[in-house]
């Protein structure tokens, strides 16, 4: 059985061993403080990577049969460098499987460092949980920005928070400047930039309240939504779509699943099912140790 150690950094880094697909232990995380969400962001890059090494060395804990390491991150990342990361700026530009795969070996271990993007690590993960390997998976994270992810490995930029779901020329709320984007539509910085009153929160419990002018953002959040997945579905083919992330509790699932049948009319591609699935750290590090492992056999 193979061993291998995946890692996720979001607010903080999550580490873990994994065994034949299954988590071996509690979690590995650093900061231990949950609240002291700016500790990443305020590291140099090289102080993150010495970080990770110090979290996988503990979890590792003397073992030297492992197979892989997988760390999976907030960012645009290709051939092991980190192209964009808005979260975590300071990786921008960074070889960052090389650089990790040099820092471990000078803490003993010498394997293969693959690197991907956190929402890919979620697919993977949640196609591991599901008995789903030999699926195509794909699922959309719900949170400050848009993450997509899809599971198995295919090349491609899969920048799918900026798909384009709207030409309204009022739509330019997306972080990365572009108009008419998924993400600035349901990102949730994009919705407090829109309604500098309310929360989003807020926003959708007046929608169920009543309230017009949230009634129709709601309307317009699912829209964006139903798009994206429907061009997704027909670039792709048909399959599971999950969704996650901490504004997955705004989905109404009859209303979404309502635009996607006006929006997906060809009879081939219509096998596709929308399921709401918990965002956890668990199933994302078991998704990154999963990546890493086919990426050896690649």
């Amino acid at each position: 059985m193979a061993k291998t150690i995946g890692v996720i950094l979001s607010d903080r880094i999550s580490a873990g061993l994994v065994v034949d697909y299954k988590l071996q232990g509690p979690l590995q995380r650093f900061p231990d403080d949950h609240d002291d969400e700016d500790a990443l962001v305020e590291m140099h890059t090289e102080a993150l990577v010495e970080t990770i090494c110090r979290q996988v060395v503990e979890v590792a804990g003397g073992a030297r049969d492992l197979a892989a390491v997988g760390v999976a991150l907030p960012g645009l990342v290709k051939d092991g460098v980190v192209q964009e990361s808005p979260n975590l700026p300071q990786l921008k530009g960074a070889r960052i499987s090389e650089m990790l795969t040099a820092h471990m070996r000078s803490h003993g271990i010498d394997v293969p460092v693959s690197a991907l993007n956190d929402a890919d690590g979620m697919a993977a993960g949640l196609a591991s949980a599901h008995g789903k390997l030999d699926h195509m998976i794909r699922v959309w994270t719900l949170g400050v920005g848009i993450g997509y992810g899809r599971y198995p490995f295919a090349q491609g930029v899969w920048e799918g928070g900026h798909s384009v779901v709207t030409l309204d020329e009022k739509e330019r709320f997306c972080g990365c400047g572009g108009r008419g984007h998924m993400e600035g539509i349901m990102g949730h910085r994009a919705m407090r930039l829109r309604f500098l009153d309310m929360e989003p929160e807020e926003v959708f419990e007046a929608a169920k309240n009543g309230d017009a002018r949230c009634m129709e953002f709601k309307r317009l959040w699912h829209k964006a939504l139903a798009a994206a997945s429907a061009t997704s579905i027909h670039m792709a083919g048909p399959g599971k779509i999950f969704l996650s992330g901490f504004n997955v509790g705004f989905v109404d699932l009859p209303m979404l699943k309502d635009y996607m049948q006006q929006m997906v009319k060809m009879s081939p591609l219509q096998s596709y099912s929308l399921e709401i699935v918990q965002d956890n750290p668990e199933i994302r590090v078991i998704g990154a140790a999963v990546w890493a492992e086919q990426a050896v056999a690649r």
